[in-house]
This record gives C-alpha cells, sequence and structure tokens, in this order.
C-alpha cells in the first residue's frame, strides 16, 4: 500500500529506522545492561551491518536486472542455504523429515513465484548473484543469530542491537543516494511503512526466539513460507489477489511440510 506513493528504498528506510525507534523505545522495560555489554553482542552487531540493509538492496537489484517473477524464485533458495549453513557451523543434523519439507517449501515457493508471462533472457548472467547474494546473507544471518544466542540468549537485544545497525547504514546510504530528497516522514504514505515496521518488528523476535529455542535447520524453511500469509492476507483483505490452482496447490504443499519439519524433533 505504501509503495504506491513512495519509492521502495525510501520506504525501506522508513521502515528500519522505524522498527529501531521502537526497539528503543521498549528498551526501558526489557534492555538488560548486562547482557548489552557481553562481548558476544558483536555478533548482532555484525547482523546488523548486511541485514536488512544489504540484503534488501540486493533482493531490489535483482528485482531490477532480472524481473520479479525469476528474481523471487532465486531468492526462495534461503532454505537451502540455512540448511546447509546449519549443518556446517553449528553441526546441526538434517534428518530425512527436514530435508523432504525444505525441498517441498521451495518447490512450492517456486511455484508461487512463476508466472504465465515469459521471462526476459537479456539480462547479465551476474546479475543472477543479486537475489541468490541475498538469499544466503538472510541465511547466514540467521547462523550468526543463533551462535551470538547461545552466548546472549536474549531475543530483543538481538533485534535492538541489528535494527539500530542497520537503520544507520540505511540513512546514511539514503542520504548520500544523487538526487534523492528527504525521507517523507510525515506523509501518510510514510503510515504505511510504520505499521509494517510494528509487526516486522514482533516477527523479528519472535524469529529470535525461535532461533534460540530450536534449530536453523528447522527454523528457516518454516521462515519462508512466508509467502503463503501474503497470499492468504492479500487475497482476503486487500482483495488484490485472486485464487488459482496455483496457489490452492502452493497451500496443500506447503502446509503439510511445515508441520512435517515442525514435528521432527
Amino acid at each position: 500500500m505504501g509503495l504506491k506513493h513512495i519509492d521502495s528504498k525510501s520506504g525501506a528506510a522508513i521502515t528500519i529506522s522505524t522498527s529501531a525507534i521502537l526497539f528503543l523505545l521498549a528498551a526501558p522495560f526489557f534492555l538488560n545492561l548486562d547482557h548489552l555489554v557481553h562481548p558476544a553482542v558483536l555478533i548482532f552487531v555484525l547482523v546488523g551491518c548486511f541485514r536488512p540493509a544489504v540484503s534488501a538492496n540486493l533482493a531490489l537489484a535483482g528485482m531490477r536486472f532480472l524481473g520479479p517473477t525469476l528474481s523471487s524464485t532465486l531468492t526462495s533458495t534461503s532454505p537451502l542455504f540455512g540448511v546447509a549453513l546449519g549443518i556446517l557451523c553449528l553441526g546441526e543434523i538434517l534428518t530425512l523429515p527436514i530435508a523432504i519439507g525444505t525441498i517441498i517449501i521451495v518447490l512450492a515457493i517456486m511455484v508461487l513465484a512463476k508466472k504465465d508471462d515469459k521471462i526476459a533472457t537479456n539480462w547479465p548472467i551476474w546479475a543472477l548473484a543479486l537475489p541468490i547474494g541475498a538469499a544466503a546473507i538472510r541465511a547466514f544471518a540467521h547462523v550468526l543469530t543463533k551462535i551470538g544466542m547461545e552466548e546472549v540468549p536474549d531475543a530483543y537485544l538481538a533485534g535492538l542491537v541489528g535494527f539500530v545497525i542497520s537503520a544507520l547504514i540505511t540513512l546514511c546510504i539514503n542520504k548520500f543516494r544523487r538526487g534523492t530528497p528527504s525521507l517523507p516522514w510525515r506523509t501518510p504514505p510514510a503510515r504505511w511503512f510504520m505499521g509494517a515496521s510494528a509487526c516486522f518488528s514482533l516477527a523479528v523476535i519472535a524469529l529470535n526466539t525461535a532461533l534460540h529455542l530450536g534449530q536453523v535447520v528447522q527454523i528457516v524453511p518454516i521462515v519462508a513460507a512466508s509467502p503463503i500469509f501474503t497470499l492468504i492476507l492479500s487475497v482476503s483483505i486487500f482483495r488484490r489477489e485472486r485464487i488459482t490452482k496455483r496457489i490452492v496447490l502452493a497451500v496443500f504443499m506447503v502446509v503439510p511440510a511445515v508441520a512435517l519439519i515442525a514435528t521432527s524433533s
């Protein structure tokens, strides 16, 4: 809704910055000063340096070069990176149910991303690395967050540090972009991004808590099922999509796959 009136980079800057402000406002109630001075907090700082600031920009660049169809399809490979990194970096075990569920979710997202239109092929080969890079960065951020939370089990602090660092980077990038006007904070469309940031902030806390309690090889594939919720909301509330056979097929693929992963422990 906000993108009807504000460009994506400005909208991302508003969203990330508002999330950082919300986390700071919650600090008197949730901030543990002992955790804040722990050396492992530097891991959360590292995560904030590239997610969501860098990953979002890579995804946008990929969409510009490849178009939304191919870009979304390649970005949906994030669970594969998450599972691989969880096994290699954290020593997690890939069970057969998790492997099957991950593959089904990736296939379902590809079904959703595929359009009937013919995909243009007048793009450079190196552009394929943009959405794939965004997927890899997101998965790597999940692994780093998991490592950091093993030392500092604080879902709020992980989100606070990550958002503040990412907001500073995003605002600096936005300020030094050539020909870019100041962020339209006071315009009505900005409220859509602010509302989105409130949802995003709660989602990050939920994600960090899940990463603390569970395994990366379980959490990342489940998180990748988010397009299902997008479509359901788009159909039922915003009336911007119509139910097709492809959507129904994807739902019936993802729901059992998520259940398979969730019960695999």
